[in-house]
C-alpha cells in the first residue's frame, strides 16, 4: 500500500447522492488506486440487526450487495449494503453488476434521496473469515461502521456494514447544521 500516514475518512461524500465513484477519489487523495470487487448481489431474509437498521421485521426480504474494497490491489474493507426488497427489486440495486454513479445516486434517481444519516462505529477482533478476506494477521482488530441512510420522511433506504482494516485508519465526522 502506498499510504504510510494516518488515513482520515469522511462520510459525507459517500452519502451525498451525487454521481461518481467516491472510493476512487478517496484512494487517489491518499496517493493510491482504489478499486472494488463486487462479491455478490443476493435477496436474503433480513437479520435482526439489518431489520432494525431498516425498520423492518426480522426475515423480511432485503437485497444485499457485498463488495471488497481494494487500495493498490490490497483489500482494506468489506462492505455489505442492504436495501429493502420493496425498493431494490427490479432496479440496478438487485443486479449483479456495478451501478454507474453509485447506489446512493441511484436511490436519489429512484425518488429516495438521503436526507439523514446515522452511523455507529465500533472495533473488535477480526473473525477468521475477515482475516482471510482482508489478509490480516491473527488477533488483528477491525473497525466497524454501520451506516443507515434515511429519506426526508425518515424512511430507511440503505443499511451498510463496513468492516475496515484498523491500521492507520481514522474516521472523521463533519456535520453541517
Amino acid at each position: 500500500m502506498t499510504n504510510t500516514g494516518p488515513w482520515t475518512s469522511v462520510s459525507m461524500p459517500y452519502v451525498s447522492g451525487r454521481p461518481g465513484d467516491v472510493w476512487v477519489a478517496e484512494a487517489t487523495a491518499q496517493g493510491g488506486i482504489g478499486t472494488q470487487k463486487l462479491i455478490s448481489v443476493d435477496r436474503v431474509p433480513a437479520s435482526a440487526e439489518i431489520a432494525s437498521m431498516l425498520g423492518l421485521t426480522s426475515n423480511d426480504p432485503v437485497v444485499v450487495r457485498r463488495r471488497l474494497m481494494l487500495f493498490d490491489d490490497h483489500p482494506v474493507e468489506i462492505t455489505d449494503s442492504y436495501y429493502p426488497a420493496t425498493i431494490a427489486q427490479g432496479t440496478r440495486l438487485a443486479e449483479a453488476r456495478k451501478i454507474p454513479g453509485g447506489a446512493v445516486a441511484l436511490l436519489t434517481e429512484l425518488g429516495h434521496p438521503p436526507r439523514h444519516v446515522r452511523e455507529d462505529v465500533s472495533a473488535r477482533l477480526a473473525t477468521l473469515d475477515e482475516q482471510a478476506a482482508l489478509r490480516l494477521d491473527a488477533q488483528s482488530c477491525v473497525l466497524l461502521l454501520a451506516r443507515t441512510l434515511f429519506t426526508e420522511n425518515d424512511l430507511p433506504v440503505e443499511a451498510s456494514v463496513m468492516t475496515m482494516t484498523a491500521d492507520g485508519r481514522r474516521l472523521r465526522y463533519e456535520l453541517t447544521p
